[in-house]
């Protein structure tokens, strides 16, 4: 069973930074693309970056130079640095497996950011 448990999210200011990270089980971490999304209240949820098992790596145009995603296959644990905050990036967090067609795994927790001075 695959479990992802994120962590690291808080309340800061606009501005600030945060980094997130999430704890992958029940998978071959190495093997597999990676997915941060978010969903913000009221909303729909949202891809915001990706890496592949090669490490190649995509942001969404709304966090482009100031979001940066990784990974430790290692440690099975995928990050996303998050630095210049803005209100609008408050959302919760969610981490994921991203198989072929787009299909996602069950949805972890998830991790809540919240931007506000």
């Amino acid at each position: 069973q695959v479990q992802f448990v994120e962590s690291g999210g808080g309340l800061v200011q606009p501005g600030g930074s945060l980094r997130l990270s999430c704890v992958v089980s029940g998978s071959i971490f190495s093997r597999r693309d990676m997915v941060w999304y978010r969903e913000a209240p009221g909303g729909q949820r949202h891809l915001v970056a990706r890496v592949t098992s090669d490490g190649d790596t995509m942001t969404a145009d709304s966090v482009k130079d100031r979001f940066t995603i990784s990974r430790d296959n290692a440690a099975s644990t995928l990050y996303l640095q998050m630095v210049n905050l803005k209100p609008e990036d408050t959302a919760v967090y969610y981490c994921n497996i991203e198989l072929s067609g787009g299909r996602l795994f069950p949805w972890g927790r998830g991790t809540q950011v919240t931007v506000s001075s």
